[in-house]
């Protein structure tokens, strides 16, 4: 978006050719932002899968009014999402990820301690309590063998969470 931006500004160039609006900005605002950008430069929107274009009065119309759609969509999703969360917690049900050192209780509603992440806690524990940064345990867990859940190497961002959580 910088190199696009620095193109438009510089008057390099006169249309900004997109394959679907919604991967360019599905905000009201930021489309705003950047039509009257655009404008002020005399360069033109494109959108090839939604057959736009700015250069017309009808093109930023229909433009506007796919955006505000867009806009609406994403946070009608966000809204029915937190409903969702907050009915489930409501009702007593689990609502998220699992944590690391835990797993599903077999009601599937409550968490226990999962005795082989436990001891990989503690073992981050012992190596922070030695003084040593994230990065190196994550270093140590990996040259040891402790992959992630999903088999991948530790990365200190998750040795940090982990910190954090315990």
């Amino acid at each position: 978006m910088a190199k696009l931006l620095a193109l438009v500004d510089s008057g390099a160039i006169d249309t900004v050719i997109i394959a679907k609006l919604d991967r360019l900005t599905r905000s009201v605002k930021d489309l705003a932002e950047l039509l009257e950008r655009f404008n002020r430069r005399g360069v033109s929107l494109v959108s090839v899968a939604d057959a736009l274009d700015t250069r017309s009065a009808a093109g930023r119309l229909v433009l506007n009014i796919m955006v505000s759609v867009s806009q609406w969509e994403r946070e009608a999703i966000g809204e029915r999402t937190r409903d969702a969360m907050h009915h489930k917690r409501a009702n007593g049900e689990r609502a998220g990820t699992v944590p690391f050192g835990y797993r599903m209780a077999a009601d599937g509603l409550h968490l226990e301690a999962d005795p082989a992440e436990q001891g990989i806690l503690s073992k981050i524990r012992e190596l922070k309590t030695a003084g040593y940064t994230t990065r190196k345990i994550a270093d140590e867990l990996n040259r040891q063998g402790f992959t992630t859940r999903r088999g991948t190497a530790r990365r200190f961002q998750y040795v940090a969470e982990s910190l954090r959580a315990a």
